[in-house]
């Protein structure tokens, strides 16, 4: 295994944080992408450097909003300033909301889409470039259990948007594959506990229209979608897991990487689904002759 240069996005906490570290713990080089690094994050850049000192290993940050261009592009600009190069993306930034999808107005759509997936197309756009010129590469994108796996309600916008990144990711790989980038697709379940998804949740901006659902005929529905997903839940189920399987990801030769990796605990059916949406459009790419973009071709 070589020591690979990574970016990972939204790494102040959750999957983001236990993931670089554990890429760190396993000899790369990473770069953990926080917002405010000198304000509002200022904790986790110190918690970063602690956890890189006690355990000796290469974990730095960089300033990286994901929702901000400049700083997506200086964020970049920083590591190849330092690296020379960028061997793996990791699209992990992204922000749920919870609520009667009535009762969020369309600028909450706009602002979840475009930290969920506009993110992703910002860092594509400044990171691939260095890439596709050094012909090698992987794209990791960490995707949802509920594209396609059970959706319970109140949960709309995040859903929307993440099925929204998953479709971008499918069609990423077959264009970057002939330039010997690799995607990976990792499909967390919903995790309720060691993530801030739910704690830190958005809720609808007209509070008058989302009392209308939680006071009418869907009275109790809010607690009881959060006790049944809870319940769910294995009691020995850990959000690291989702860090362990990219670290495995990561570590895989050229070429033998799955193009979908699925932890969820609750087996909500998303990898049954996702296994038959993958395997049609393996066939379609056969019928059309263009079943060599299935798979990355080593360059150089």
């Amino acid at each position: 295994m070589s020591k690979q240069v990574i970016v990972i996005t939204g790494a102040s906490s959750g999957f983001g944080a236990l993931t670089a570290r554990a890429l760190a713990k396993a000899g790369h080089t990473v770069y953990a992408g926080i917002r405010g690094t000198e304000g509002r994050n200022a904790p986790a850049v110190a918690e970063a450097a602690a956890f890189a000192k006690d355990n000796t290993v290469d974990l730095r940050t960089v300033e990286l909003d994901v929702a901000n261009d400049a700083s997506v592009e200086a964020g970049i600009a920083k590591v190849i300033a330092d690296e020379g190069r960028i061997d793996v993306l990791v699209h992990n930034a992204g922000h749920m909301s919870f609520g009667p999808a009535e009762a969020f107005t369309p600028e909450q759509y706009a602002e979840l889409f475009d930290i969920n997936v506009l993110s992703t197309q910002r860092i594509n756009r400044a990171a691939l470039p260095y890439m596709r010129k050094a012909g090698k590469g992987l794209v990791v994108w960490v995707s949802s259990s509920s594209t396609r796996g059970g959706t319970p309600p109140y949960l709309a916008p995040y859903f929307a948007a993440k099925a929204a990144m998953d479709s971008l990711a499918v069609s990423y790989a077959s264009e970057l594959n002939r330039w010997g980038i690799e995607t990976a697709i990792i499909v967390p379940g919903a995790f309720t506990k060691g993530t801030n998804h739910f704690a830190h949740s958005g809720s609808p901006a007209d509070t008058a229209r989302a009392a209308e659902y939680n006071d009418g005929p869907y009275k109790g529905v809010t607690d009881q979608a959060l006790k049944g997903l809870a319940s769910l839940e294995p009691a020995d189920a850990d959000a690291g897991a989702v860090a362990v399987a990219i670290v495995d990801v990561v570590n895989m030769p050229f070429g033998k990487r799955p193009f979908r990796t699925h932890i969820d605990p609750s087996e909500d059916g998303a990898e049954i689904v996702n296994g038959v949406a993958d395997r049609v459009r393996a066939e379609l790419f056969r019928r059309i002759g263009l079943d060599d973009l299935l798979k990355p071709t080593a360059r150089g």
